[in-house]
């Protein structure tokens, strides 16, 4: 899934955008329901975010 962050939404974008203040920092929260094993012994970790042009 792509999301996309900034202080306005791509065109065509706006139901995968996220608004963020413009020159504001931010940070991003992953809340998992009912994770599994590999999360526990840290087998598996979430991808970095990597810009879309």
């Amino acid at each position: 899934m792509t999301l996309y962050f900034g202080p306005e939404a791509p065109e065509g974008k706006e139901s995968n955008w996220v608004q963020t203040a413009a020159g504001k920092g931010w940070f991003a929260l992953l809340r998992l329901y009912g994770p599994l094993g590999p999360w526990f012994d840290k087998s598996w970790r979430p991808g970095e975010f990597e810009p879309v042009n």
